[in-house]
This record gives structure tokens, C-alpha cells and sequence, in this order.
């Protein structure tokens, strides 16, 4: 979609993090460590799971695909953020915002659809334990990755397709550290009534659905646990749970701080502080919740540690 030529911008500036220029060194340090353990953390999440065979089932199929989507999704704005707060400079490219925002949302969505199977997962395993392998085969579990990506991606694309057709006549300040796509629209000069619906429905698709699902999923698995109560039963439940239910928290908890409460004029600051927790700390606190919480984890990091000892 072409955009008018009186109103093409070639760039946008990001004001970056509310932070004094003097702490700029301690907190690029700071940042810069909390993306590189989101990267490693997350890729040591995916070798484990490749290596060892006792993790090849269905849950793990999609935390392997959970940490390789956490990966991407702190590197579509934390790269960008750190380089600009290492050279002091604040531009960002018109074609590089409009790509920041599609793979922001993309990898975002994904993120939402993969705690959704995982939850769905957890159901079947709880409350169907017998059907379980034949209810969670190999083919459906390919068929949500894959429904996964598709949605995730069709949805943030409608959103770029529209923000691309919007003008930016006077302003090309974002009071944010990436292209954050509800910021931009309180940018434009043009009518953006159609972009907030759409970001209402497309919003309620990818994020609401998804977690009234999750919501019952563990419904069901609270109801079975009641139905047969026993402290083995509530230990299992917990320790197949518990990690997953964790993320959730934090993945849906910043998302509705950050989307969904209402804020005022003055907050700006504050949903810049919120992304942060949103971008930076959710993803890298996701392999510590698994690898800390959960025994198969930690059971396959010492297997592969111990082949390591030895063949050295």
C-alpha cells in the first residue's frame, strides 16, 4: 500500500528508556546480559531437548518451540535498543519500524498460541491419561505448531498492512525503545478507527481466546484433581504444571499490565518499564522456570553433562 508523498517519513526516533544519561553504561550492561541469557538460556532449552530422547513428547515438542519463539521475539528489539543506547543515536528507519512492528506481533501471537497447546496438552495428560498418546499424536501436535505459526503470522501481517496506508504528517517521535505498533498510531495524522478494530478483534483472536482456553484447560484439570484427591495426585499435577502455569503468569500478567489496564496521559514511562518486563525479563526467566522447576529438564542437563565429563 502506498502511503501519500507529502506525508513518507524516512525515519523514527525512539527516545529510548526513561533513564539519566549517567546510568546509560550501567543499565546497557544490564540489558545486554539479560539478552544473551534469553538466547542461551533458550537454545540450551532446544539442544536438551534434542539430545535426550526421554524428552521427545508432546510438551517438550512445544517448549522447543516456545524458547526458539522467545529467541526471536527479544531479538526483533533488543539488538536495536542496545545499539542505540551504545552509539547515543535514536533513528530507526521507516521500513525497519514497519518490519519491527510485524515481527513483534508475529512472534508475540506465537508465543499465545504456544502456551495454548501446551495447556491443551496438559489437559489430555491430567484428565485423559489413558487416551493421551493416541490423543495427542505426532500428527496434531505438527498441525498446531504449524496452525501456530500461520495464525501468528497472518494476524500481525493484517496489522502491518494497515499501519502501512497510515500518515505521519507532523510526528516521528516515539516515546518507546522499538516501534510499539498502539504508539505509532497515536502518531498518525490519518483516521486509525479502522486499526483500533481491528486490533480489537485480531486482539481478542490471538490473546483473549487463547487464554479464557487456558483458562479452562486447567479448569478441567483442577475439577479431575478435586474429583480424585490425593497427595500424589496434587504432587503430579503441580510438577507437570507448575512450570507451565509460571510462564503463563508472566506472559499474560505483563500483557494485560501493559494492554489491557487502563493508564493515564502521564504513563508513558511506565509502559515503557512494563515492555521491558514484557520483552526482556519473560523470555529470559522462561528457561530458569523450566530448568529449576521441572525434574525431566534437569534430569536430561545432567545426563548431557556427564557425557561431557566423561568423554573428556
Amino acid at each position: 500500500m502506498r502511503r501519500d508523498n507529502q506525508s513518507s517519513v524516512s525515519e523514527f526516533l525512539l527516545l529510548g528508556l526513561p533513564i539519566q544519561p549517567e546510568q546509560q553504561g550501567t543499565y546497557y550492561a544490564l540489558f545486554l546480559g539479560m539478552y544473551l541469557t534469553t538466547v542461551l538460556g533458550n537454545l540450551l532449552i532446544i539442544l536438551l531437548i534434542r539430545l535426550d530422547s526421554r524428552l521427545h513428547t508432546p510438551m517438550y515438542f512445544f517448549l522447543s518451540h516456545l524458547a526458539l519463539a522467545d529467541i526471536f521475539f527479544s531479538s526483533v528489539t533488543a539488538p536495536k535498543m542496545l545499539m542505540n543506547m551504545l552509539t547515543q543515536t535514536q533513528s530507526i528507519s521507516y521500513a525497519g519500524c514497519i518490519s519491527q512492528v510485524y515481527f513483534f506481533l508475529s512472534f508475540g501471537g506465537l508465543d499465545s498460541f504456544l502456551l495454548t497447546s501446551m495447556a491443551y496438552d496438559r489437559y489430555v495428560a491430567i484428565c485423559h491419561p489413558l487416551h493421551y498418546t493416541t490423543m495427542m499424536s505426532q500428527n496434531l501436535c505438527l498441525q498446531l505448531v504449524i496452525v501456530s505459526w500461520v495464525l501468528s503470522s497472518t494476524s500481525s501481517l493484517v496489522h502491518t498492512l494497515l499501519l502501512a496506508r497510515l500518515s505521519f504528517l507532523k510526528e516521528n517521535t516515539l516515546h518507546h525503545f522499538f516501534c510499539d505498533l498502539s504508539t505509532l498510531l497515536k502518531l498518525s495524522s490519518s483516521d486509525t478507527s479502522i486499526n483500533k478494530l481491528v486490533i480489537f478483534i485480531i486482539g481478542s483472536m490471538v490473546i483473549t481466546v487463547p487464554f479464557i482456553c487456558i483458562l479452562v484447560s486447567y479448569g478441567h484439570i483442577g475439577a479431575t484433581i478435586l474429583r480424585r484427591p490425593s497427595i500424589k495426585g496434587i504432587y503430579k499435577a503441580l510438577s507437570t504444571c507448575g512450570s507451565h502455569l509460571s510462564v503463563v503468569s508472566l506472559y499474560y500478567g505483563a500483557i494485560i499490565g501493559l494492554y489491557y489496564l487502563p493508564s493515564s496521559n502521564n504513563a508513558d514511562d511506565l509502559d515503557v518499564i512494563v515492555s521491558v518486563l514484557y520483552v526482556l525479563v519473560t523470555p529470559m526467566l522462561n528457561p530458569f522456570i523450566y530448568s529449576l522447576r521441572n525434574q525431566d529438564m534437569k534430569g536430561a542437563l545432567r545426563s548431557i553433562l556427564s557425557r561431557g565429563t566423561f568423554s573428556v
